[in-house]
């Protein structure tokens, strides 16, 4: 077979898509999360992200590359991580709660960056207004502060017996946890109940946090990082101390813990997937404005439930997104 002849030969049994990927420019996202990647959630985050991206015509693989950092819920690991990941020239930045928005914006504010789960943006100095968000950073932000008296009111649905609630936070992984706990706070005066902030750094403090809240304990569990890297220790205190627990995080009452009430996280990437996919194809951060949530989970587990003892009024049965037997 004559030269000319054999390579035509080997182009016509190439597909053409493959010989278009040649020319297809390879496009970066730098993902990071604050969850461990040992975490159960983890591959459905990155089940349904990939899924999402792929509907847009963004392949891992073809045209696109994602570079993942995990268990990154505060600033110092945020800023290590971040330094790693702006050094392979990504063309986006997806990352989700405080400390990562912090971080990246200390280290770029030319690389645009995609936030999700970050509570009061503007108050904390990461964007100019929800409306017109500025400079290189926008996305979907976090439960807003009023979302406290609503904990405080769903859990004293189900334990009424309850007259002293702990907020339980982690300040590094939730520096606006204060405004939360004003909306405790005041909830609590109007219900007869007292509140406890309780800051906790190490999985080693919840400890005597439940065990002196007493037979007329509650325990709100916040929504961030160090609640969920630690929320099996959390949910096993509640029960040996037979304290009522109300969670920020979704898994929880699958897990063994009573509630859970917070907003829908992989909504919340739904959302942010289509800002990565619209500045990929060429918009800017700054036009895009800061969304707030709309959709949230709510779930109990009656078999938790009934170990403390406690009745779960049926308007709560009917309202809830999961109800664990």
């Amino acid at each position: 077979m004559r030269r000319r002849e054999f390579i035509a030969l080997l182009g016509s049994a190439c597909p053409i898509a493959a010989r278009a990927q040649q020319g297809e420019r390879l496009r970066r996202i730098g993902w990071l999360d604050p969850a461990p990647e040992t975490d159960g959630s983890v591959q459905v985050r990155k089940t349904f992200v990939q899924q999402s991206l792929q509907r847009m015509g963004w392949s891992v693989g073809r045209n696109l590359a994602i570079d993942y950092r995990w268990g990154i819920f505060d600033l110092e690991r945020a800023r290590r991580a971040g330094a790693e990941l702006v050094s392979l020239s990504p063309d986006v930045l997806l990352c989700a709660a405080s400390p990562a928005v912090q971080a990246l914006q200390e280290i770029t504010r030319t690389v645009p960056i995609v936030f999700v789960a970050v509570a009061e943006p503007v108050a904390q100095g990461f964007v100019q207004s929800l409306a017109h968000p500025g400079g290189n950073t926008t996305g979907f932000s976090y439960l807003e502060p009023t979302v406290g008296a609503k904990w405080l009111q769903l859990l004293l649905e189900i334990a009424p017996r309850v007259k002293r609630v702990a907020y339980v936070f982690n300040p590094n992984a939730s520096p606006y946890a204060p405004l939360f706990y004003e909306s405790i706070e005041d909830a609590g005066g109007k219900l007869s109940v007292e509140t406890i902030m309780a800051p906790a750094e190490q999985p080693a403090e919840l400890d005597p946090i439940v065990a002196g809240l007493g037979t007329e304990g509650g325990v709100i569990f916040n929504a961030d990082a160090f609640v969920l890297t630690n929320r099996g220790p959390a949910i096993d205190l509640a029960a040996r101390y037979r304290v009522p627990a109300i969670y920020g995080i979704p898994t929880t009452a699958a897990e063994g813990g009573l509630v859970y009430y917070r907003l829908d996280f992989l909504d919340l990437y739904g959302q942010a997937v289509a800002y990565v996919d619209r500045i990929l194809k060429g918009e800017k951060p700054a036009g895009l404005p800061v969304q707030q949530p709309t959709k949230f989970n709510f779930g109990i587990n009656l078999k938790t439930a009934k170990a403390l003892g406690l009745t779960v009024p049926h308007k709560l049965l009917v309202s809830a997104d999961e109800v664990i037997e």
